[in-house]
């Protein structure tokens, strides 16, 4: 027969087919069977309890007798062992299925000595070993000390001026809102769609360890690349660059990352991380340099809720470290709702609620606020920040009064419309403020005067501050004390740049080589040049410039390569700073870099990519149409090519950079390059003098003219459409182009506002 098994013995579950022990003594000493269809069987101590036949998949259902103090069950799944000593009842097995470990228990009169309920751990959601979405957490990121922030507001507001056709209006965002967060606290800003959460937000942080909603990142870095450039210009210049990489692997670390931290972001168009990874990159990006403040709009935004939970879980182990972190939130589970240490609750840019998370439900139950049904505090405090009170209590006078008055006003389950309560004022009872309904036949009797101040919010809102908003001012008031040496170092921080400006060029030309070799090299587009370079080839395959007509044939060739070359850059260069203004928004207003630097990277490492495929595109049309085989010739023709484009890129930049709007950019351009390429001397030999000056700013012209001469100068004589020159000209304007366009688009790019 089995020795007893005691408490501590392990819970184990295998694949099917398998049995973790010999079960052939234990089945040899049993005395009846137990039935399967959840009959009554005895116990130790004579009472009966509930009995179900386990079986497992594959094997024949057999009886099976346990003591009374645990039993094994087969189930088809990975091996996972779980000891019974962190278990302290059965309930807490049921919530371990319930915290998405996969589990599925039966029990035959399991019970726990009551010598052993005192030792053992009880099970909650921390304890949870594994990410589902990331892997293995690993161990905590030890941050040097940092600079601890209470963050304290009075009565901030916000008004935005709309200007109309005929008048200008100002409209009033946020009323007075107050609050404060202390170091190691989590502050939420919770409210519906529209009540001021991210302005707030906005207000409040600026920019300084700010994690937008958006996730603005680039798709064709990895995870790791993403993290480690960040930290060569984000982080002081006294880390070397071992350090700062070590750094970047140990925010890939504590955020769980390492699974996918060789996987591309993604985006759109790009398939790479999950949803949840690609916020915790988000977090990641901030979390390097160990604010000491950190500001999230909506981290949780189009997450399922177990990733929700364990971003929030990240933002608590943040704070846990002496930082101070508030976050916006929509609608958060009730999981999620639980780990917020403060909350601010906003309706229409009011103040409905602040201070303890944990307390928000009983000052709602002071004012007669509560959910006539189990729900989640989340949304019970949203619906009453929308006026609706549907599943709420609602005293018996207000009821009353709807009845009498106006039947209409209620609902087919016994609660006033939404609309009604939103026309309410204040009522005393017992002590108690409660809601009183307005109808419209009170309204056509003139008993409710000012009813638009009388809503439901405006009774939250007056509620609030005839009940705590003194008293929390009075706290805001209490100065926190700073030694002097404290004050000294405060005022001694002066604004670093993480690298030196040379530094931040080579890391930025690094970054925008590995960001666009993917959209420079596509098959999209090698597919478009060199498909254009084939038909061009097959119309003028092997012409002779020897007779005039195939010199004029020639001609339109070298014309159609100069426009080609000029439309196709300019229709390039146009969406790249509006493509990427939000990301150079974020990086500016984090002063990762300097404008400068960023600048210049920026259009220097679009060179070695411009060059590549017009090679490829001059070799495949220069031999098969024929040119004059002659390196020199080549060569020359690659260096007049090469420069026509990047005058183009120029002005592409320049249009894409004032404008900031793709399709105005993108109307603009066309416009701009289809008068170029008309007034680039072929279709047009006799331009009038008053328009004539359009040519000179046509780089199709330059190149055009260019093309010419290196191709026939030395083998024809000149004709009166086809004269040469020193060619000093052409060069010089399309140089002056090249310097000209970008330095309109560095100035546009300077004078952008940082949002």
């Amino acid at each position: 027969m089995m020795d007893k098994v005691n408490s501590t013995m392990g819970l184990v579950r295998t694949k099917s087919d398998q049995l973790v022990e010999s079960m052939a003594a234990a089945m040899a000493a049993m005395k009846s069977p137990p039935s399967g269809d959840g009959s009554m069987v005895p116990t130790a101590d004579g009472s009966r309890k509930s009995s179900r036949r386990i079986t497992s998949p594959g094997v024949n259902s057999s009886s099976r007798n346990y003591n009374n103090n645990t039993h094994i069950r087969k189930t088809r799944s990975a091996q996972l062992k779980l000891d019974i000593d962190d278990l302290c009842n059965g309930a807490a097995l049921s919530r371990a299925s319930s915290a998405s470990l996969g589990l599925s228990f039966s029990f035959t009169g399991f019970s726990v000595p009551p010598e052993d309920i005192a030792d053992s751990k009880p099970f909650s959601d921390d304890d949870i070993p594994e990410d589902l979405e990331a892997g293995t957490r690993k161990k905590r990121l030890k941050a040097e000390p940092t600079f601890q922030i209470h963050l304290k507001f009075k009565e901030v507001t916000y008004k935005v001026v709309l200007k109309g056709f005929s008048n200008t209006e100002e409209k009033q965002v946020l009323h007075g809102i107050t609050g404060s967060v202390d170091p190691g606290e989590v502050l939420a800003l919770m409210g519906p769609s529209g009540s001021g959460k991210t302005t707030l937000l906005n207000v409040l942080g600026g920019r300084i360890g700010f994690v937008t909603q958006d996730d603005v990142l680039y798709p064709h870095l990895t995870v790791r690349e993403t993290l480690t450039y960040a930290a060569y210009l984000r982080l002081p210049k006294k880390l070397t660059k071992k350090e700062k990489e070590q750094r970047a692997m140990d925010v890939i670390c504590e955020l769980g990352l390492e699974r996918c931290q060789d996987t591309m972001i993604g985006g759109s168009f790009v398939r790479g991380v999950s949803g949840g990874e690609r916020k915790r990159v988000c977090i990641g990006n901030e979390i390097l340099i160990n604010p000491s403040l950190l500001f999230l709009d909506e981290p949780t935004s189009g997450l399922d809720s177990t990733t929700a939970l364990r971003i929030i879980q990240v933002l608590q182990d943040i704070a846990e470290d002496g930082k101070t972190v508030i976050t916006t939130i929509h609608q958060p589970s009730s999981r999620l709702f639980h780990k917020f240490d403060k909350l601010i609750l906003l309706g229409k840019g009011s103040l409905l609620y602040f201070g303890k998370a944990s307390n928000v439900m009983s000052y709602f139950a002071t004012i007669g606020c509560t959910p006539l049904i189990s729900m989640n505090p989340a949304e019970f405090l949203l619906d009453l920040a929308n006026g609706n009170i549907n599943d709420v209590t609602v005293p018996s006078e207000l009821d009353d009064k709807v009845h009498m008055d106006d039947p209409e006003t209620e609902k087919p389950n016994g609660k006033p419309s939404a609309a009604v309560i939103h026309d309410a004022s204040p009522l005393k009872y017992n002590g108690v403020t409660f809601l009183t309904i307005c109808t419209g036949r009170e309204l056509e009797s003139g008993i409710t005067e000012d009813i638009s101040y009388k809503t439901s919010l405006q009774y939250l809102v007056e509620s609030y501050e005839s009940r705590v908003a003194e008293k929390e001012k009075r706290k805001l008031g209490i100065p926190i004390s700073i030694n002097e040496e404290m004050k000294l170092k405060l005022s001694s921080v002066k604004r670093e740049w993480g690298a030196s400006w040379f530094q931040q060029y080579s890391i930025l030309f690094k970054r925008g080589i590995k960001e666009r070799r993917h959209e420079y090299f596509s098959w999209l587009r090698v597919t478009q040049v060199l498909a254009t370079a084939v038909v061009l080839g097959l119309l003028w395959w092997q012409s002779d410039s020897k007779t005039e007509k195939g010199l004029e044939d020639q001609a339109g060739l070298l014309f159609f390569i100069a426009v080609f070359w000029g439309f196709f850059p300019v229709s390039t260069a146009i969406f790249a700073f509006p493509q990427e203004r939000a990301m150079l928004q974020k990086e500016r207003a984090a002063d990762m870099y300097r404008l400068s630097a960023y600048f210049l990277a920026r259009t220097t490492s679009d060179l070695p990519l411009d060059l590549v495929l017009p090679v490829l595109f001059l070799i495949v049309v220069y031999f098969m149409a024929g040119l004059r085989l002659d390196a020199g010739t080549f060569f020359l023709t690659v260096l007049t090519v090469f420069l026509c484009i990047v005058a183009a890129q120029g002005l592409g930049l320049a249009i894409g950079a004032s404008l900031m709007d793709i399709k105005k950019a993108t109307t603009l351009g066309s416009v701009t390059v289809m008068a170029f390429m008309l007034a680039g001397g072929y279709f047009v030999k006799k331009v009038p003098i008053f328009i004539s000056w359009i040519r000179y700013l046509s780089f199709n012209y330059h190149t055009y003219r260019l093309l010419l001469k290196v191709h026939y100068e030395n083998h024809i004589q000149p004709t009166n459409w086809m004269k040469f020159d020193s060619g000093l000209m052409e060069v010089g304007a399309l140089i002056a182009m090249v310097f000209g366009y970008r330095l309109l688009a560095y100035i546009a790019l300077r004078r952008m506002r940082l949002q």
